[in-house]
């Protein structure tokens, strides 16, 4: 499968997942005409009375919102900008005085209209902070602590976009809530330990070395607001949910997180050395910068570098991959079947580098060293509505055209692929089969992958499967989202009132009080309950049991299991 997942561009970032069209998934959905008015009550900054505490760095003003006490923007970590870029962090330097903390940071540094926070700074390379949202401070309770990562793949998103804002969480459910922001793209990811040495040995997987720096400020600092260091819930949607994998296969990371949960981001493999180093070549050459001179990289304005990313995601400029020789040990790119498994020069994402990241976080195996840590983990029913929801004629095609359509981008193995999924699914149209396909390539096989291996070792792994049906319309046809990519990130949160890709269709109440309540039981005690729905069994490889979510869950005992044998006998995966 991939080694690395962008909702922006799959094949762009390296991931090489599988061919146009299928998944070229955008960062987020676009910001609607009806984003302000619709959500005008809910846009509102952190007030009185506001609250004073003391943390490692110095004191912070916090205040009220949502039901909950709120204080944004924390650093966690110093200054990642300059001489201080593509290396580890340095501590952050304490403050004298109170030090607000009001509103939200700034993102990282990424393409524009891609984050959704409330009263949200600009975008900076200096962007190492993090939000709490809890019920107290300075009471001596041990709360779960609910640590996020964002989604966005690793090249765009914020810790404050507004439906995963953490108060109504913390308030319903007794916990801590915090959400960071990290580097991503290319500053978060660029690798030059081959080229540069010790100095830059911890460049290609900075942005998760962040993650793991905000979980030792958890650590020192989480007792003050409420929280129990002692149990932390590391979890996150898209790629929030990849940088959980990836966490749980970090040494630097253990200890300082206990149970970890995964929402439709399910990531198998990292980027190998020799592809990340290609692509680091390929930078400093269209800076026109030696190997021999990386100091240089201080200089060059990070505006120019986030230019070079995103000319990459569109297949221009240096990370273009060119046909007569995209890397060092291939020729040409490889086609049909073959590349949709094969990172590309030119992607982003965690590098198994041997040291920061030893090996693949999943492949072959689950890390040894999380064996102990409770996983929880889905997908959404219907996630590939998200990469055609702009795309108004997929969703007028007949089974002529989807056929067309997958011999093209799955080669010989197209045919044996419509014909498990027709039997799978009688009644279903052709374009429903075609989501069905293209989600089993994107998330869902990888899922019951990642859940099998993580299943042969001592901790509970509980599965699901996120079935509600938003009724948020599809523009140009008479399709509504279903149960697509990022719909259940406000229904985690339980913030569906947020009208967002969810919808405000029958049931949602419901179905986000059931999820939002598994997954804090879940972070309390490592088992997901939840009022008047049914107990949620853990999944082993005989039955394989898993949760379908919606407003009425139920249990089913390995769903979709042709379409799962399929995969697994065309060794995706």
């Amino acid at each position: 499968m991939a080694h690395s997942f962008d909702r922006r561009s799959i094949l762009k970032t390296g991931a090489a997942a599988v061919a146009a069209p299928y998944l070229w998934l955008p960062a987020r959905a676009k910001a609607a005409d009806w984003h302000a008015e619709q959500n005008a009550l809910w846009v509102t900054k952190t007030v009185g009375p506001f609250v004073e505490v003391e943390i490692a760095s110095g004191r912070i003003r916090g205040g009220h919102s949502r039901g909950a006490l709120a204080f944004k923007g924390i650093p966690y970590a110093g200054p990642v900008s300059g001489k201080n870029r593509f290396k580890a962090a340095p501590p952050v330097t304490p403050w004298k005085g109170v030090r607000d903390a009001l509103r939200l940071g700034p993102p990282a540094l990424q393409g524009p209209g891609t984050t959704f926070g409330e009263h949200e700074p600009a975008y900076s390379e200096d962007c190492l902070v993090l939000n709490v949202w809890t019920p107290a401070v300075n009471d001596g309770r041990k709360r779960p602590v609910m640590f996020y990562c964002h989604g966005g793949g690793w090249t765009t998103g914020s810790g404050g976009q507004n439906i995963q804002d953490g108060a109504h969480l913390a308030a319903a459910y007794d916990v801590v809530v915090v959400a960071l922001n990290h580097r991503l793209g290319l500053l978060g990811f660029l690798y030059l330990g081959e080229l540069g040495g010790e100095e830059y040995a911890t460049s290609g997987n900075q942005g998760m070395l962040d993650i793991v720096d905000a979980l030792k400020w958890v650590k020192q600092n989480i007792a003050t607001f409420g929280g129990d260091p002692g149990n932390v819930f590391v979890f996150g949607e898209s790629g929030g949910g990849f940088k959980t994998g990836a966490v749980m296969a970090m040494p630097a990371a253990q200890g300082l997180f206990h149970k970890a949960g995964m929402q439709s981001g399910a990531m198998l493999r990292g980027t190998p050395k020799d592809i990340a180093t290609e692509t680091a070549r390929r930078v400093l050459a269209g800076l026109g910068i030696s190997p021999k001179n990386l100091d240089k990289l201080a200089e060059v304005p990070a505006e120019k570098l986030v230019a070079i990313q995103l000319d990459g995601e569109k297949g221009q400029g240096p990370l273009a991959t060119p046909t007569e020789c995209w890397n060092t040990t291939h020729a040409a790119p490889p086609s049909g079947w073959a590349a949709l498994r094969t990172a590309r020069p030119g992607g982003w994402g965690p590098v198994v580098d041997g040291t920061y990241l030893p090996h693949n976080p999943f492949d072959p195996v689950a890390p040894a060293i999380s064996a102990s840590v409770p996983l929880l983990i889905g997908n959404m029913l219907e996630e590939a509505i998200f990469s055609e929801r702009n795309n108004p004629a997929f969703f007028h095609m007949d089974e002529a055209a989807v056929t067309a359509l997958a011999r093209q981008h799955l080669g010989e193995a197209a045919d044996r692929i419509l014909a498990v999924y027709r039997q799978a699914m009688p009644k279903a149209t052709p374009v429903e089969r075609a989501i069905a396909i293209e989600t089993g390539l994107f998330m869902g096989n990888n899922t019951f992958v990642l859940a099998d291996r993580k299943a042969a070792q001592p901790a509970p792994v509980y599965r699901y499967i996120d079935g509600y049906q938003s009724n948020f319309p599809i523009q140009g046809t008479d399709r509504t989202y279903g149960s697509g990519h990022a719909s259940d990130i406000s229904v985690a949160f339980l913030n569906y009132k947020i009208y967002d890709l969810q919808g405000n269709g029958p049931g949602l109440a419901e179905a986000a009080k059931a999820m939002s309540s598994y997954f804090a039981s879940f972070a309390r005690n490592g088992v997901p309950t939840a009022e008047g729905q049914p107990a949620w069994p853990r999944y082993d490889t005989d039955k394989r049991a898993t949760m379908l979510l919606n407003s009425e869950c139920r249990v089913a005992d390995d769903p979709q299991s042709e379409e799962r044998k399929l995969w697994e006998s065309l060794g995706w995966g």
